[in-house]
């Protein structure tokens, strides 16, 4: 039994073979043109879905190198405005030491004085430095609110305690800004655990040294008063310690003969006096309190501003620069501490940079590795794809050349 096939069917069987094989040579040329393996998510819906993942997490890590590198500008700024503060008390501090100089009349310090209200004025508006797009470095999350104004006891904060954070990494978030009270307020008076000052009413030479913790276990944090008494002839100089913290007040040590330099030692602290304190005389022991900077510097000013006159009125001057001294040294550790925290961040942002890296070149080998296409494999797949094409074409035209009216004179 033959088969006999149409000539209708003959072309539409023949048309339907070009076009497909015509769709997968446009397939691999496309392919070939753009270097990607998937032209279409139908091609390999497992490796599509997954290059979009990587294309995403990719995308994500991009954004966190653009939020580091805008955190290390922050922080740049930030390290600069504190190495200026830093310079700026590292002045002042040598200020305070030649103010001392004996040889120094009432209106050398005054020119002293002067040159520390221009001191003044300089860490007043280092505090206010402004953060290059509109707001202000030390002002906390009131980033527009200028953070310190000028009175007349030193400055007064007018930012909140924030700290503006930045995601600089998938599970990291950064401060990027300090708080100004942090940096300029929250300094510890006298040694940072006691602050012993000289009592305005004394009319001695008596001149009191920071001191020194001996024994923290012992520490109470009260308030203490060592007074002094002179009597007898020849005269005798002996002082007590009195705990103002307990009520009635309490004798921690009564009537010691005064050695002018001797350690004064109780409750797991150690100072001593120096010069000759006058009857009645007293100075107190306290805890530490956070005080301004700005404060400080305006107390220092008053303190040079105030006559020397007699051995009282000299010893309260080595007693007030010694005070803004320890102050001094306080406020310049904090500001060194915040400066280290921020050097050790903007470290973190290098190593993070380089992790960022790193990570970007393992996405984009990932993604090469789903989406590109293998250029050889693809070229020799083209060529047979073509050479087939041409076959059927050729073919086709044969078959539809094939007919009886041909072969009839």
């Amino acid at each position: 039994m033959s088969l006999r096939i149409s000539t209708n069917s003959i072309y539409e069987s023949g048309t339907s073979q070009l076009n497909t094989l015509q769709g997968q040579m446009a397939k691999t040329q496309n392919q070939l043109s753009t270097n990607k393996r998937m032209l279409t998510a139908a091609d390999d819906p497992i490796a599509s879905a997954r290059a979009l993942e990587l294309t995403q997490s990719q995308s994500m890590n991009t954004q966190f190198g653009t939020n580091r590198s805008n955190a290390n500008a922050s922080l740049s700024l930030v390290d600069k405005s504190l190495s200026d503060v830093s310079g700026q008390i590292t002045d002042i501090q040598s200020l305070i030491v030649t103010a001392g100089n004996g040889g120094y009349s009432q209106s050398d310090r005054e020119a002293l004085a002067t040159e520390l209200e221009g001191r003044l004025s300089d860490l007043i508006g280092l505090a206010n430095t402004s953060n290059g797009v509109g707001g202000y470095l030390f002002s906390g999350y009131a980033s527009t609110t200028q953070p310190y104004s000028q009175t007349p006891t030193g400055a007064a904060y007018q930012g909140d305690q924030g700290q503006r954070m930045l995601q600089v990494g998938s599970t990291r978030k950064m401060a990027i800004s300090e708080s100004g009270s942090a940096i300029f307020d929250a300094i510890g008076t006298g040694n940072g655990t006691f602050q012993t000052q000289a009592a305005a009413t004394n009319t001695g030479a008596g001149i009191v040294s920071p001191g020194a913790v001996t024994d923290r276990s012992k520490l109470t944090g009260h308030d203490y008063a060592v007074n002094f008494a002179v009597s007898g002839t020849p005269a005798v100089t002996t002082y007590s310690v009195v705990d103002n913290s307990v009520s009635p007040a309490a004798n921690v040590l009564q009537d010691q003969p005064y050695t002018a330099g001797a350690s004064i030692n109780f409750d797991g602290i150690s100072f001593d006096v120096k010069g000759a304190p006058a009857n009645g005389d007293s100075f107190t022991v306290k805890p530490s309190q956070k005080q301004s900077v700005f404060t400080t510097v305006t107390d220092l000013i008053k303190t040079l501003r105030t006559p020397d006159t007699g051995s009282a009125g000299k010893a309260a001057l080595a007693n007030g620069l010694a005070t803004a001294g320890s102050n001094m040294q306080n406020a310049l550790d904090n500001v060194l501490t915040v400066q280290a925290s921020v050097g050790a961040r903007m470290k973190e942002l290098d190593s993070l940079d380089s992790t960022g890296s790193d990570l970007d070149t393992q996405y984009q080998a990932t993604l090469s590795g789903l989406q590109d296409l293998d250029m050889v494999k693809a070229i020799s797949l083209y060529s047979q794809q073509q050479t087939t094409l041409q076959a059927a074409q050729l073919s086709f035209k044969t078959m539809s050349s094939l007919s009886l009216f041909n072969y009839i004179s």
